[in-house]
Protein backbone atom coordinates (compact mmCIF):
# COMPACT_ATOMS: atom_id res chain seq x y z
CA UNK A 1 0.00 0.00 0.00
CA UNK A 2 1.33 3.42 -0.88
CA UNK A 3 1.21 6.28 1.59
CA UNK A 4 -0.75 9.40 0.66
CA UNK A 5 0.47 12.91 1.22
CA UNK A 6 -2.30 15.37 1.76
CA UNK A 7 -3.14 17.88 4.45
CA UNK A 8 -6.53 18.99 5.69
CA UNK A 9 -6.53 21.84 8.12
CA UNK A 10 -9.61 22.44 10.23
CA UNK A 11 -9.42 24.90 13.07
CA UNK A 12 -11.44 26.86 15.56
CA UNK A 13 -10.35 30.40 16.39
CA UNK A 14 -11.15 31.84 19.76
CA UNK A 15 -11.47 35.59 20.03
CA UNK A 16 -11.53 37.33 23.39
CA UNK A 17 -13.39 40.62 23.49
CA UNK A 18 -12.55 43.43 25.90
CA UNK A 19 -14.43 43.13 29.15
CA UNK A 20 -15.68 39.66 28.34
CA UNK A 21 -14.65 36.44 30.01
CA UNK A 22 -16.13 34.27 27.30
CA UNK A 23 -14.53 33.12 24.07
CA UNK A 24 -16.31 33.51 20.79
CA UNK A 25 -16.04 30.43 18.62
CA UNK A 26 -15.66 30.98 14.90
CA UNK A 27 -15.62 28.07 12.50
CA UNK A 28 -12.87 28.26 9.90
CA UNK A 29 -13.42 26.80 6.46
CA UNK A 30 -11.27 23.69 6.07
CA UNK A 31 -8.34 24.04 3.71
CA UNK A 32 -8.36 20.88 1.67
CA UNK A 33 -5.48 19.66 -0.50
CA UNK A 34 -5.62 17.07 -3.24
CA UNK A 35 -4.42 13.61 -2.40
CA UNK A 36 -0.83 13.13 -3.57
CA UNK A 37 1.04 9.87 -4.23
CA UNK A 38 4.25 9.13 -2.40
CA UNK A 39 7.49 10.13 -4.10
CA UNK A 40 9.96 7.23 -4.09
CA UNK A 41 13.47 8.36 -3.21
CA UNK A 42 14.69 4.83 -3.93
CA UNK A 43 13.44 5.12 -7.50
CA UNK A 44 14.98 8.57 -7.99
CA UNK A 45 18.28 7.29 -6.59
CA UNK A 46 18.27 4.39 -9.06
CA UNK A 47 17.71 6.83 -11.93
CA UNK A 48 20.73 8.83 -10.81
CA UNK A 49 22.84 5.69 -10.54
CA UNK A 50 21.92 4.70 -14.10
CA UNK A 51 23.01 8.09 -15.43
CA UNK A 52 26.34 7.85 -13.64
CA UNK A 53 26.80 4.32 -14.96
CA UNK A 54 26.63 5.68 -18.51
CA UNK A 55 29.71 7.75 -17.69
CA UNK A 56 30.07 11.53 -17.89
CA UNK A 57 27.31 13.00 -20.06
CA UNK A 58 29.59 15.40 -21.90
CA UNK A 59 28.18 16.39 -25.31
CA UNK A 60 29.64 14.60 -28.35
CA UNK A 61 30.58 11.54 -26.27
CA UNK A 62 29.15 8.03 -26.20
CA UNK A 63 27.96 8.49 -22.60
CA UNK A 64 25.97 11.51 -23.70
CA UNK A 65 24.38 9.65 -26.63
CA UNK A 66 23.54 6.58 -24.54
CA UNK A 67 21.95 8.70 -21.83
CA UNK A 68 19.87 10.61 -24.38
CA UNK A 69 18.42 7.39 -25.79
CA UNK A 70 17.70 6.04 -22.30
CA UNK A 71 15.95 9.22 -21.15
CA UNK A 72 13.69 9.22 -24.19
CA UNK A 73 12.83 5.56 -23.63
CA UNK A 74 12.05 6.10 -19.95
CA UNK A 75 9.70 9.01 -20.56
CA UNK A 76 7.92 7.10 -23.31
CA UNK A 77 7.55 4.06 -21.05
CA UNK A 78 5.65 6.30 -18.60
CA UNK A 79 3.20 7.27 -21.33
CA UNK A 80 4.43 10.82 -21.88
CA UNK A 81 4.70 12.37 -25.31
CA UNK A 82 8.40 12.93 -26.04
CA UNK A 83 10.15 15.14 -28.54
CA UNK A 84 13.69 16.42 -28.83
CA UNK A 85 14.99 19.80 -29.84
CA UNK A 86 18.27 19.07 -31.60
CA UNK A 87 20.63 21.92 -32.35
CA UNK A 88 24.31 22.79 -32.58
CA UNK A 89 26.12 25.25 -30.33
CA UNK A 90 29.63 26.65 -30.18
CA UNK A 91 31.54 26.38 -26.90
CA UNK A 92 33.79 29.01 -25.32
CA UNK A 93 36.81 27.35 -26.91
CA UNK A 94 35.35 26.93 -30.39
CA UNK A 95 34.04 23.37 -30.30
CA UNK A 96 30.87 22.49 -32.19
CA UNK A 97 28.55 20.52 -29.95
CA UNK A 98 25.49 18.54 -31.02
CA UNK A 99 22.95 19.17 -28.26
CA UNK A 100 19.45 17.89 -27.50
CA UNK A 101 16.82 19.38 -25.25
CA UNK A 102 14.44 16.58 -24.28
CA UNK A 103 10.78 17.54 -23.78
CA UNK A 104 8.30 15.09 -22.20
CA UNK A 105 4.67 16.20 -21.99
CA UNK A 106 1.80 14.96 -19.84
CA UNK A 107 -1.69 15.90 -21.05
CA UNK A 108 -0.36 17.88 -24.03
CA UNK A 109 -3.92 18.97 -24.87
CA UNK A 110 -4.38 20.85 -21.56
CA UNK A 111 -4.31 24.64 -21.81
CA UNK A 112 -3.01 25.26 -18.27
CA UNK A 113 0.54 23.96 -18.07
CA UNK A 114 3.31 23.70 -15.49
CA UNK A 115 6.94 23.53 -16.61
CA UNK A 116 9.47 21.40 -14.73
CA UNK A 117 13.12 21.44 -15.75
CA UNK A 118 16.62 20.19 -15.01
CA UNK A 119 19.81 19.78 -17.06
CA UNK A 120 21.08 16.38 -18.11
CA UNK A 121 24.65 17.06 -19.28
CA UNK A 122 27.77 17.07 -17.09
CA UNK A 123 30.90 19.20 -16.89
CA UNK A 124 33.89 18.15 -19.01
CA UNK A 125 36.48 19.40 -16.47
CA UNK A 126 36.88 19.28 -12.70
CA UNK A 127 38.25 22.81 -12.50
CA UNK A 128 37.56 23.25 -8.78
CA UNK A 129 39.44 20.07 -7.88
CA UNK A 130 43.12 19.68 -7.02
CA UNK A 131 43.69 16.56 -9.12
CA UNK A 132 42.44 15.15 -12.43
CA UNK A 133 41.38 18.67 -13.23
CA UNK A 134 41.14 18.03 -16.97
CA UNK A 135 38.88 14.99 -16.58
CA UNK A 136 35.05 15.12 -16.68
CA UNK A 137 33.04 14.70 -13.48
CA UNK A 138 30.38 12.09 -12.70
CA UNK A 139 27.78 14.80 -12.09
CA UNK A 140 25.70 12.65 -9.73
CA UNK A 141 24.29 15.76 -8.10
CA UNK A 142 25.04 18.44 -10.70
CA UNK A 143 22.75 17.18 -13.41
CA UNK A 144 21.96 13.67 -12.24
CA UNK A 145 19.89 14.53 -9.17
CA UNK A 146 17.51 16.92 -10.92
CA UNK A 147 16.94 14.43 -13.73
CA UNK A 148 16.38 11.61 -11.22
CA UNK A 149 13.74 13.63 -9.38
CA UNK A 150 11.91 14.56 -12.58
CA UNK A 151 11.99 11.01 -13.91
CA UNK A 152 10.31 9.79 -10.72
CA UNK A 153 7.70 12.54 -10.99
CA UNK A 154 7.13 11.51 -14.62
CA UNK A 155 6.66 7.89 -13.56
CA UNK A 156 4.08 8.89 -10.97
CA UNK A 157 2.00 11.24 -13.09
CA UNK A 158 2.15 8.90 -16.06
CA UNK A 159 1.27 5.62 -14.38
CA UNK A 160 -0.76 6.30 -11.22
CA UNK A 161 -4.56 6.30 -11.27
CA UNK A 162 -4.58 9.55 -9.28
CA UNK A 163 -3.12 12.10 -11.71
CA UNK A 164 -2.69 15.90 -11.78
CA UNK A 165 -5.39 17.95 -13.47
CA UNK A 166 -3.03 20.32 -15.30
CA UNK A 167 -0.74 19.70 -18.23
CA UNK A 168 2.92 19.25 -17.34
CA UNK A 169 5.99 19.65 -19.53
CA UNK A 170 9.31 18.29 -18.33
CA UNK A 171 12.27 19.79 -20.16
CA UNK A 172 15.78 18.42 -19.71
CA UNK A 173 18.13 21.10 -20.97
CA UNK A 174 21.41 20.14 -22.59
CA UNK A 175 24.71 22.03 -22.54
CA UNK A 176 24.13 23.68 -19.16
CA UNK A 177 27.32 22.73 -17.40
CA UNK A 178 30.01 24.08 -19.69
CA UNK A 179 31.56 27.53 -19.51
CA UNK A 180 35.13 28.66 -19.05
CA UNK A 181 37.31 27.13 -16.33
CA UNK A 182 37.10 28.68 -12.90
CA UNK A 183 40.72 29.87 -13.04
CA UNK A 184 40.72 31.11 -16.64
CA UNK A 185 42.99 34.14 -17.07
CA UNK A 186 41.18 35.45 -20.12
CA UNK A 187 37.42 35.33 -20.51
CA UNK A 188 35.24 35.91 -23.53
CA UNK A 189 32.42 38.03 -22.17
CA UNK A 190 30.63 38.38 -25.52
CA UNK A 191 28.01 35.90 -24.31
CA UNK A 192 27.17 33.44 -21.54
CA UNK A 193 28.89 30.16 -22.40
CA UNK A 194 26.85 27.89 -20.16
CA UNK A 195 23.08 27.19 -20.06
CA UNK A 196 23.27 26.63 -23.81
CA UNK A 197 20.13 24.50 -23.97
CA UNK A 198 17.90 26.90 -22.07
CA UNK A 199 19.23 29.87 -24.03
CA UNK A 200 18.26 28.09 -27.25
CA UNK A 201 14.86 26.84 -26.06
CA UNK A 202 13.82 30.13 -24.45
CA UNK A 203 14.26 31.93 -27.78
CA UNK A 204 12.87 29.12 -29.95
CA UNK A 205 10.48 26.96 -27.89
CA UNK A 206 9.55 23.47 -29.05
CA UNK A 207 6.03 24.73 -29.78
CA UNK A 208 5.04 28.06 -31.32
CA UNK A 209 3.40 30.30 -28.74
CA UNK A 210 4.23 27.93 -25.89
CA UNK A 211 3.37 29.23 -22.46
CA UNK A 212 3.16 27.87 -18.94
CA UNK A 213 1.54 29.10 -15.75
CA UNK A 214 4.92 28.88 -14.02
CA UNK A 215 8.06 26.74 -13.94
CA UNK A 216 10.26 25.00 -11.37
CA UNK A 217 13.93 24.23 -12.08
CA UNK A 218 15.65 21.60 -9.92
CA UNK A 219 19.45 21.64 -9.82
CA UNK A 220 21.89 20.24 -7.24
CA UNK A 221 19.06 18.74 -5.19
CA UNK A 222 20.47 15.42 -3.95
CA UNK A 223 23.49 16.09 -1.74
CA UNK A 224 23.82 15.05 1.88
CA UNK A 225 22.92 17.92 4.17
CA UNK A 226 21.49 19.99 1.31
CA UNK A 227 19.77 23.26 2.19
CA UNK A 228 17.66 25.20 -0.27
CA UNK A 229 17.50 28.96 0.10
CA UNK A 230 15.30 31.41 -1.80
CA UNK A 231 17.52 32.22 -4.78
CA UNK A 232 17.68 35.85 -5.90
CA UNK A 233 16.37 35.66 -9.46
CA UNK A 234 13.61 33.29 -8.30
CA UNK A 235 12.49 35.92 -5.82
CA UNK A 236 12.72 38.62 -8.47
CA UNK A 237 10.67 36.83 -11.09
CA UNK A 238 8.47 34.48 -9.06
CA UNK A 239 8.33 35.46 -5.41
CA UNK A 240 4.81 34.13 -4.95
CA UNK A 241 5.81 30.79 -6.45
CA UNK A 242 8.85 30.57 -4.18
CA UNK A 243 6.71 31.29 -1.14
CA UNK A 244 4.15 28.68 -2.16
CA UNK A 245 6.74 25.95 -2.73
CA UNK A 246 8.74 26.74 0.40
CA UNK A 247 5.56 26.84 2.51
CA UNK A 248 4.43 23.50 1.09
CA UNK A 249 7.86 22.07 1.89
CA UNK A 250 7.55 23.26 5.47
CA UNK A 251 4.01 21.91 5.84
CA UNK A 252 5.16 18.52 4.57
CA UNK A 253 7.85 18.38 7.25
CA UNK A 254 10.87 19.50 5.23
CA UNK A 255 11.58 22.85 6.86
CA UNK A 256 15.15 21.66 7.53
CA UNK A 257 15.66 21.62 3.75
CA UNK A 258 13.60 24.60 2.59
CA UNK A 259 15.13 27.52 4.45
CA UNK A 260 13.20 30.78 4.76
CA UNK A 261 16.21 32.89 3.91
CA UNK A 262 17.32 34.61 0.70
CA UNK A 263 20.48 33.77 -1.24
CA UNK A 264 22.23 35.65 -4.08
CA UNK A 265 21.25 35.48 -7.74
CA UNK A 266 22.59 32.59 -9.82
CA UNK A 267 22.66 32.55 -13.62
CA UNK A 268 21.06 29.18 -14.21
CA UNK A 269 18.60 27.83 -16.77
CA UNK A 270 15.64 29.57 -15.10
CA UNK A 271 17.06 33.02 -15.87
CA UNK A 272 16.63 32.55 -19.63
CA UNK A 273 13.19 31.01 -19.27
CA UNK A 274 12.18 34.12 -17.32
CA UNK A 275 13.89 36.70 -19.53
CA UNK A 276 13.38 35.28 -22.99
CA UNK A 277 10.29 33.08 -22.74
CA UNK A 278 8.45 35.25 -20.22
CA UNK A 279 7.55 32.28 -18.03
CA UNK A 280 8.03 32.84 -14.28
CA UNK A 281 10.39 30.06 -13.24
CA UNK A 282 12.01 29.50 -9.86
CA UNK A 283 15.12 27.50 -9.00
CA UNK A 284 15.42 24.92 -6.24
CA UNK A 285 19.19 24.74 -5.89
CA UNK A 286 21.75 24.19 -3.15
CA UNK A 287 23.52 27.54 -2.94
CA UNK A 288 24.26 29.04 0.46
CA UNK A 289 24.24 32.79 1.16
CA UNK A 290 27.20 32.11 3.46
CA UNK A 291 29.58 30.03 1.33
CA UNK A 292 28.01 29.56 -2.11
CA UNK A 293 28.12 26.13 -3.73
CA UNK A 294 28.98 22.98 -1.81
CA UNK A 295 32.51 21.60 -1.57
CA UNK A 296 31.75 19.03 -4.28
CA UNK A 297 30.81 21.57 -6.96
CA UNK A 298 32.74 20.93 -10.20
CA UNK A 299 34.98 18.36 -8.51
CA UNK A 300 35.23 14.58 -8.60
CA UNK A 301 33.51 14.50 -5.21
CA UNK A 302 30.26 14.92 -7.14
CA UNK A 303 29.67 11.18 -7.24
CA UNK A 304 27.13 8.69 -5.88
CA UNK A 305 28.67 8.82 -2.39
CA UNK A 306 27.34 12.36 -2.17
CA UNK A 307 23.70 11.49 -2.88
CA UNK A 308 21.25 11.29 0.02
CA UNK A 309 17.77 9.88 -0.43
CA UNK A 310 16.42 12.24 2.24
CA UNK A 311 17.30 15.25 0.12
CA UNK A 312 15.74 13.64 -2.95
CA UNK A 313 12.60 12.88 -0.96
CA UNK A 314 12.26 16.42 0.37
CA UNK A 315 12.52 18.02 -3.06
CA UNK A 316 10.60 15.39 -4.99
CA UNK A 317 7.65 15.21 -2.59
CA UNK A 318 7.42 18.99 -2.38
CA UNK A 319 7.44 19.52 -6.14
CA UNK A 320 4.97 16.67 -6.62
CA UNK A 321 2.67 18.12 -3.96
CA UNK A 322 2.84 21.53 -5.60
CA UNK A 323 1.79 20.40 -9.06
CA UNK A 324 -1.03 18.26 -7.67
CA UNK A 325 -2.61 21.36 -6.09
CA UNK A 326 -3.00 23.17 -9.44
Amino acid sequence: MKNKYYLIFVGLLFFWSCGSDKATETNVEPISYREVPEFSADSAYAYIQQQVDFGPRVPNTQGHRDTRDWLIEKFESFGLKVQTQDFQATTYDGLKWDLSNIIASYRPEASKRILLAAHWDTRRIADKDTERIDEPIDGANDGGSGVGVLLEIARIIGTYENQPEVGIDIILFDGEDDGEPENANLRNSSQIWWCLGSQHWSKTPHQNGYNAYYGILVDLVGAKGARFYREGYSMQYGKNIVNKVWNFGSELGYSDFFIMRDSPEIIDDHVFVNRNAGIPMINIIEFSPDYGFGHYHHTHADNMDLIDKRSLKAVGQTVLFTIYQE
